[in-house]
C-alpha cells in the first residue's frame, strides 16, 4: 500500500512539471511563428521598398535627361514643380 500512495504522490509532483514544460513548449512554439511571420511580412516589405526605389531613380533619370539639374529633377520626383 505504501509503495502504490508514493507511486501517486511522485505522478502527481511530476504533472504539475508536466503541464509547465508544456505550457512552455507551447509559448516557444508560438513565439517562434509570431517570429516568421514578422520576418515575412518585413522581407515583402523590402521589396515593396525596392520597387518604389527604382520607379524613383527611373523618374530622376527621365527628369534629367530633359535638361534639368538633379536637384530640379529630384524635387520633381518627390511632388515639387
Amino acid at each position: 500500500m505504501t509503495e502504490e500512495n508514493a507511486s501517486k504522490e511522485n505522478s502527481s509532483k511530476c504533472g504539475g512539471k508536466n503541464k509547465a514544460m508544456l505550457a512552455y513548449g507551447v509559448i516557444q512554439i508560438s513565439a517562434t511563428v509570431v517570429s516568421a511571420i514578422s520576418l515575412a511580412a518585413i522581407a515583402l516589405g523590402l521589396c515593396a521598398v525596392k520597387q518604389e526605389s527604382k520607379a524613383f531613380n527611373g523618374c530622376v533619370q527621365e527628369v534629367i535627361a530633359e535638361g534639368k539639374t538633379n536637384a530640379a529633377a529630384v524635387r520633381f520626383c518627390n511632388g515639387g514643380n
